[in-house]
């Protein structure tokens, strides 16, 4: 019985240790393919910067390539861009009001996004930067 118990309790201790084991790899690569999706947007980069003569209109054009190609990268790793169109309701959970201003729509509604906000997993990482709409 006690040979019994101690086999029990060294494939308890063993099945901890790899469950541990597990999770400090599981953490310490979390973050692999999210990073991995970025390589392709920092090489764009890097070869836009390497065109030496590039016009104003071309640069423009690679940098809304660039910025279609880092936002599918980001939806790859499910963060999802909060821009809420003007009228929507104020929600505080997802959105900051920078300001209170004066306009012909209702109260407590979104006026203008001023900078985007972001989720992930439906957490917010960063709030929408808006103006909202005064009461009459």
């Amino acid at each position: 019985m006690s040979d019994a118990f101690l086999r029990a309790k060294a494939e308890a201790e063993n099945t901890r240790r790899r469950a541990e084991e597990e999770m400090t790899k599981a953490r310490k690569f979390a973050i692999e393919g999210f990073v991995e999706s970025l390589l392709s947007v920092c090489d764009s980069l890097n070869a836009a910067i390497a065109i030496e003569k590039a016009t104003p209109e071309q640069l423009l054009e690679g940098m809304y390539a660039i910025l279609r190609q880092l936002m599918q990268a980001l939806e790859r790793n499910k963060v999802v861009v909060i821009a809420p169109p003007a009228g929507t309701k104020f929600d505080p959970h997802r959105h900051q009001a920078i300001s209170v201003v004066p306009a012909e729509q209702d109260a407590n509604t979104v006026v203008a996004v001023l900078q985007m906000g972001y989720l992930i997993a439906d957490r917010v990482l960063r709030p929408a930067l808006v103006t909202v709409a005064a009461p009459k």
